[in-house]
């Protein structure tokens, strides 16, 4: 039996194992040349050569194509599969020397963390991903109100994000609906809804989704509780679930005072809790200040983690004031709003845009109620916070986004003198 499992083996290499073979006779058969006699003509010498060089080629290149092959068919997880050795020694490098980098945990939720866990990858695969668990608008909510599960849908960019995989798979788990009863629905998100059904819990849920992403690092979920966001306006004014906090402008207008959860105690992820307190650097954001990144420290034991973690902790400050959230915010404010929240001062450094943005883009911004963060360099010096200012924007399809690879290479320069 062993040995069928052997032969059937070598059937899918035959191609190259018969070039393998046939390398071999022709050294073979440059040694019989060379050796025929003792008397060595330079013709012989130049057959013997000749033959030679094809059968250690034939044998190199054997050896090389199987080695992709067997990696290709044999490697876990539906990983992007190497065409070469090269990308193999790719491969090596980010499982086996990123292993060895510094161990990073983001905090927050959105589009922001994504984008940062895409640049952050291509330094360290000690990567932790605590995310928010309070949305309840579009797709995620649907699925949170069908089917009783957590919302999908951060977690599932953060997935895709530190993910290698095709490029096919990453557009079908990336693709919506566009008719029926799906329609706007994101097939990533009815992924991880069915693994959440296959599974013990959805924390489960989505370390098995990572596992067949072959994503690098991990991503928790901040509790497994079925939780909601309550926001209360400076007139008293409550406004309850993240959907309706951004927009509330448009029907009560008002200054948010504090953001709350509807749950005196929400229990956190246990392994997020260890992840901080191992952490040589906590990052805060980028994301919506409040309904993406303070949410995650109303969670009990997060905000006292973080404290009492020896990581530094790094607030990435937004780019832009958010509509319904952060209108007229400084950096500062920002960082105020946090310590509000938390009850104690605990960040170390604050990375701000200082980049120019290109004036049709920002007019267009500005019609939305959304200006560029202002650096109030006397009130952050006032926190005891150190500020790293820096070109951060990256635009693409004409929205503002911070530069991944620049942010990520910020905050890992930080980890030097850690």
């Amino acid at each position: 039996m062993r040995s069928l499992k052997w032969f059937q083996i070598a059937l899918r290499f035959k191609k190259w194992l018969f070039g393998g073979v046939l390398g071999l006779l022709l050294l073979i058969a440059s040694l019989v040349v060379l050796l025929k006699n003792s008397d060595i003509s330079p013709l012989r010498w130049g057959i013997s050569l000749l033959l030679a060089i094809l059968g250690i080629y034939g044998i190199l290149i054997c050896f090389r194509k199987i080695f992709i092959k067997f990696v290709n068919v044999y490697s876990n997880a539906i990983m992007k599969k190497p065409s070469n050795v090269g990308e193999i020694g790719d491969i090596i490098y980010r499982r086996k020397i990123l292993s060895a980098g510094a161990r990073v945990v983001t905090i927050g939720g959105g589009t922001g963390i994504s984008t940062l866990l895409r640049g952050l990858k291509a330094y360290t695969s000690n990567i932790t991903a605590i995310i928010t668990v309070a949305d309840d608008g579009g797709g995620s909510g649907i699925l949170r109100n069908d089917l009783g599960i957590l919302p999908p849908g951060d977690i599932r960019n953060c997935m895709l994000a530190l993910a290698e995989t095709e490029p096919v798979l990453e557009k079908l788990l990336a693709y919506r609906f566009p008719e029926g009863s799906l329609k706007g629905q994101c097939f990533g998100n009815l992924f991880l809804a069915a693994m959440s059904g296959i599974s013990d819990s959805f924390k489960q849920a989505v370390k098995h989704m990572g596992e067949v992403l072959a994503i690098t690092g991990r991503i928790y979920p901040v509790t497994e509780d079925n939780i909601y966001l309550v926001a209360e306006l400076e007139d008293g004014t409550q406004i309850r679930g993240e959907s309706k906090i951004g927009s509330h402008n448009l029907t009560h207008p008002g200054k948010i005072k504090k953001i709350m959860l509807n749950k005196e105690s929400v229990a956190p992820v246990k392994e997020a809790i260890d992840a901080i307190y191992e952490a040589d650097v906590i990052v805060l954001g980028p994301g919506s200040l409040y309904t993406s990144i303070i949410p995650n420290l109303l969670v009990e034991g997060v905000a006292k983690a973080i404290v009492e973690s020896r990581g530094i902790k790094v607030y990435v400050c937004n780019i832009m004031t958010q509509p319904g959230e952060t209108e007229n915010y400084t950096a500062g404010d920002h960082i105020e709003a946090i310590y509000s929240h938390v009850g104690k001062p605990f960040i170390d450094i604050c990375i701000a845009n200082n980049g120019k943005i290109k004036p049709g883009i920002l007019r267009k911004y500005k019609n939305d109620g959304s200006n560029p963060v202002y650096i109030d360099y006397q009130v952050i010096k006032k926190l005891g916070v150190g500020l790293i200012e820096k070109d951060l924007v990256k635009i693409s399809k004409d929205l503002i986004r911070h530069d991944s690879q620049l942010l990520s290479q910020t905050i890992m320069e930080l980890t030097k003198f850690h």
